[in-house]
């Protein structure tokens, strides 16, 4: 079954400055690519992005808005995995 949740124009905003920061991490780099290619309901989270984005969300060391991107990856994921 599909998750058929898309990213919200706030977030893919937030995602394409993200990607045009130079300062950005990698990290938040990838969720933000992530989040981008989600804003049609035909992508969904892949695996290694959830382990990323669960990963992000658990730290102490991330941005308010990296996790935020995070929130959004994982919700786009598969329910059964």
């Amino acid at each position: 079954m599909k998750n058929r949740k898309v990213t919200s124009k706030s977030v893919a905003s937030d995602a394409a400055r993200t990607l045009q920061d130079p300062n950005a991490s990698s990290v938040a780099k990838s969720l933000a690519a992530s989040a981008l290619s989600q804003r049609t309901a035909t992508h969904q989270t892949g695996s290694q992005m959830e382990d990323l984005a669960s990963k992000v969300l658990d730290s102490q060391k991330y941005s308010p808005k990296t996790k935020s991107l995070a929130g959004s990856v994982l919700s786009q994921s598969n329910k059964q995995r």
